[in-house]
């Protein structure tokens, strides 16, 4: 089970903070190129990125069995390459304006210019893959490419957001968000120890489940200065989410009313979107995607309940603790 006390992020990357300092310079040399407008974007994109998770969880794994190796951080700014690039794109998509408080790429720059940057993005991490000569390596990483484009064609093709089901959103989150997470921490024992593969695979994928789910939630509670974009974001761009998908089944009718009209707005005003989330929380759309959150995190640390005992061992299922218990 989970412990009480919730880790930060300072302390999980601990155990590969010397590697983490290193990975800027690795990010500059990957993303760097000779035109102008690519170079200026790449350095607002290297200003704004976030917290490095998925980089901190590769090296972790990597350093999982003792053998942690050079190839690990080239493989950990590769992925974060990856993920910037799906934020750009996804932010383009949903013509969002914030990004973790500051202007998106689509914002400054048009729109155009930010689908190119994230394809720029997603070439280069292929490029210097290549530099491994490890087709196995390529495979997972593109694996997980295809299956977030899948993810989001999914979702661009509801043509009823309201009837999206549970199952169908675990479906959509496995593909967007897990699928990179599972990679992220496949990839770092693929180039570490093989013994851990497994194992360190199947703890990234609940994880990103978990991760997910827990995002999500914050959308309803959280605040715009704590998580970079204004709480109930999702439900002014009529994405549906499990806290919503849960607490629909128990709405009434003037609560039913109140999500028809949001969703058939383009611009819901604030005060409805305050209603449908107030009517989330009355319905126990938060407290059931909690307990589910949970699960996914409880699958995660019983995945790696059995590695070695270790800094970074430790780390990992600290790791779980704070997926979860990010605040609002």
């Amino acid at each position: 089970m989970l412990r009480t006390a919730l880790p930060d992020l300072v302390r999980i990357q601990e155990p590969v903070r010397a590697r983490l300092d290193e990975l800027d310079e690795v990010m500059r040399r990957l993303v760097v190129d000779e035109f102008e407008l690519i170079d200026e974007v790449n350095d607002y994109l290297l200003l704004k990125r976030g917290k490095l998770f998925r980089p901190t969880l590769l090296l972790l794994c990597n350093e999982i069995g003792g053998k942690p190796s050079r190839e690990a951080l080239l493989l950990a700014a590769v992925v974060e390459a990856v993920h910037l690039a799906t934020l750009v794109h996804d932010d383009a998509v949903d013509h969002s304006a914030l990004r973790r408080g500051m202007p998106t790429v689509n914002s400054v720059w048009g729109h155009q210019t930010a689908i190119i940057m994230g394809d720029y993005l997603y070439s280069r991490s292929v490029m210097e893959m290549t530099r491994l000569q490890r087709v196995d390596v390529i495979k997972v990483l593109a694996d997980a490419a295809n299956a977030m484009t899948i993810g989001e064609m999914r979702q661009l093709a509801m043509h009823d957001a309201l009837s999206f089901s549970e199952d169908d959103y675990y479906r959509l989150i496995s593909a967007k968000t897990a699928s990179l997470m599972s990679a992220t921490c496949e990839l770092g024992s693929m180039v570490g120890d093989l013994r851990y593969r497994d194992r360190l695979k199947a703890f990234g994928y609940a994880l990103g489940m978990a991760f997910q789910i827990a995002d999500d939630i914050l959308d309803y509670t959280g605040a715009e200065d704590v998580t970079g974009k204004p709480s109930g974001q999702d439900l002014r761009e009529h994405k549906v989410t499990l806290p919503l998908i849960v607490a629909l089944r128990d709405f009434d009718q003037e609560q039913r009313l109140a999500v028809n009209a949001l969703f058939a707005d383009p611009e819901p005003d604030d005060d409805l979107i305050t209603r449908v989330v107030e009517a989330t929380h009355r319905c126990g759309g938060i407290t059931h995607a909690k307990g589910k959150a949970r699960e996914f995190a409880n699958r995660a640390l019983a995945a790696i309940a059995d590695l070695p005992e270790s800094p970074a061992a430790t780390a990992l299922a600290e790791a779980v603790g704070y997926t979860i218990g990010r605040r609002k």
